[in-house]
């Protein structure tokens, strides 16, 4: 008949009883597996906890005092008891008071002693608060603020309590520990509604208002485009990079993230603004969107139509001498060298800067000139100038490959690209990989040069930018650029999948530090502890990263950070997206538009 034997009342009622007994409860599922309680530590499952009250305020409490507590980056809760209390009881108690203070003064009048400031601003503000009470305008609670911090071990609570303390001190704010009351702290803290540690201080309406605690880090502002949702309140993230100190950017992500899919969408929103755009693009990504927006896309490859002379000199600003422009860019080339021969010597080093500097003479081009008109020299003439010093042999056959060799057709023409356009991208996909860093290079200095003839609002975008970080030349460019396109208006935005190949550049870091604002999406388990170290993150965010969906993350800008949703109108995600199947269907219906077109 099964378990239960209706024929036989009491063994039922045994059976019964002795599956109640081997139940698992609510309680037995969420109970800790061992609780260790000391004079000023309670430990749970491993966990150190310290429980914290607060036992004076100042006379005068400013609304969000409580913000730099809750928005620290520490493990912590906080609880609140509000006990009403009875007017009238609290006014009899109230008539006594200003009875006594008044008493005070008088006695210090009759004796002729100087008048008491303190006392007389007791009395004032006693006298301003019984009214407000009689006319029910206000109304008096007891408060208990109570303070939960965690920590893996005693040495980071401790911590975390100085930083807590630092902040409520200066806010003339006590904090004490719950000394032989943590267990009724943490019961106190527990989401149970028990106040059994019991420390109140009295407030009136006003100033318990600004224990108001549901605060948090908004980023939401007048001007600047839209970057997503914050998901802890569903407010929008609007945003304009170019508030900022610096207006630069860095995007970490794995693949499929949707971190090409952001910048896109920052693109598009940035161009209705008046934001001029340059893309590097290393897997031919951008070129609808260019097409769509009326952009030019240039594709970079050893055959290509589209040539980009490193010879080519940017012409001098009013205020810059000639001579700064002409050896800052054979600086620049001496570093492209290194590159394209796989390193050099000092002696080498030395042989390419005179031979720069000979092959520019040869065009007549020096500081003591304005070669902004003149035309430039050619990898060919670099060749042929460093053919006539002694001790060239190696280089030139190192050279060779990009004069006259297979990949003479990228870099030994003439410039015939114009970057005078709202938005330009630079296409590499079809470019060999052992040449990608050098394309990037080359094509980056190019930009550069171009941009520093006129002033304009700009964002330079580099997909990929793992490729830049490898070299510490063009690492060593990229960081250059960074810290010095805020002069000309420039906002420098870095995406990269590659994260530990980026933070280990000796450069990786400083252009983290560099950009004011960092988007850091769905993270593998591989790179999380290098991102959490870098980036101070909590274990809640840590887990947040690795568990994101995709466009979700985590957006910092300057000293703000919001978990944030990147969404997009259909129209928008049309354009952009780089989802295959979406990708396929869009060439379907454009195929099948044509055709109607035609037909």
């Amino acid at each position: 008949m099964g378990i239960f034997d209706f024929a036989k009342p009491n063994n039922a009622n045994q059976r019964i009883d002795s599956v109640k007994d081997n139940l698992m409860t609510l309680t037995d599922v969420i109970a800790p597996s061992a609780v260790s309680v000391t004079p000023k530590n309670i430990n749970i499952s491993g966990v150190t906890t310290r429980v914290y009250y607060a036992v004076s305020y100042p006379r005068f409490l400013n609304d969000g005092w409580m913000e730099p507590v809750l928005n620290l980056t520490k493990e912590l809760d906080i609880s609140i008891f509000i006990h009403p209390i009875d007017t009238a009881d609290t006014l009899k108690k109230f008539q006594k008071k200003v009875a006594e203070v008044q008493s005070q003064i008088s006695l210090k009048e009759e004796r002729g002693e100087v008048r008491d400031p303190e006392l007389e601003a007791a009395y004032r503000n006693l006298e301003e608060l019984r009214d407000k009470l009689q006319q029910a305008e206000e109304k008096l609670f007891n408060v208990g603020f109570y303070l939960a911090v965690y920590g893996q071990d005693e040495a980071v609570v401790n911590q975390a309590e100085n930083d807590i303390r630092g902040i409520l001190d200066s806010r003339m704010i006590a904090l004490k520990p719950a000394l032989f009351q943590q267990e009724q702290g943490f019961k106190s803290i527990a989401p149970l509604s028990h106040d059994e540690l019991l420390v109140h201080s009295k407030f009136n309406s006003a100033p318990l208002s600004s224990f108001f605690p549901f605060t948090s880090f908004d980023l939401t502002s007048d001007q600047g485009i839209l970057y997503g949702i914050n998901r802890h309140n569903s407010s929008l993230v609007l945003f304009d990079r170019y508030s900022l100190t610096n207006y630069n950017s860095v995007t970490f992500a794995t693949s499929g993230a949707g971190k090409s899919y952001t910048l896109k969408l920052e693109i598009l929103r940035s161009l209705m603004f008046g934001t001029e755009v340059i893309v590097i693009d290393p897997e031919r990504e951008y070129e609808y969107l260019a097409e769509a927006t009326g952009g030019r896309f240039f594709n970079i490859s050893l055959s290509s139509d589209h040539h980009v002379n490193p010879f080519d000199l940017p012409p001098p600003a009013e205020d810059e001498d000639p001579r700064d422009v002409l050896r800052t860019h054979i600086i620049e080339l001496v570093g492209l060298f290194r590159l394209m021969l796989g390193g050099l010597s000092p002696e080498e080093e030395t042989l390419v800067d005179l031979a720069i500097q000979e092959t520019y003479a040869l065009k007549d081009i020096t500081g003591d000139v304005n070669f902004a008109d003149m035309e430039p020299p050619l990898l060919t003439d670099f060749e042929m100038v460093l053919a006539g010093m002694e001790g060239s042999t190696s280089l030139i056959s190192r050279l060779q490959k990009y004069t006259s060799g297979t990949w003479s057709g990228f870099m030994n023409q003439p410039t015939n690209v114009d970057i005078n356009q709202k938005f330009m991208v630079f296409s590499l996909r079809d470019m060999e990989d052992e040449l990608k860093t050098i394309a990037m290079y080359i094509i980056t200095n190019f930009i550069w040069g171009s941009i520093r003839r006129r002033l304009a609002k700009r964002l330079m975008v580099i997909d990929e930018a793992w490729w830049m970080m490898k070299s510490e030349d063009t690492a060593s460019f990229l960081f250059s650029l960074a810290k010095r396109g805020r002069k000309y208006y420039l906002g420098i935005a870095t995406i990269t999948q590659d994260v530990d190949d980026f933070l280990r550049s000796p450069y990786g870091v400083p252009m983290i530090t560099n950009s004011s604002i960092q988007f850091l999406m769905k993270q593998s388990p591989t790179a999380i502890d290098n991102i959490q170290q870098t980036f101070n993150l909590t274990d809640e965010e840590k887990l947040l990263l690795l568990e994101s969906n995709v466009g979700e993350g985590i957006f910092f800008a300057g000293l703000k950070h919001v978990a944030i949703k990147v969404i997009a109108s259909y129209t928008e995600d049309q354009i952009i997206t780089s989802d295959p199947s979406q990708l396929l269907q869009i060439k379907a219906a454009r195929a099948e538009l044509r055709a109607a077109r035609e037909g």
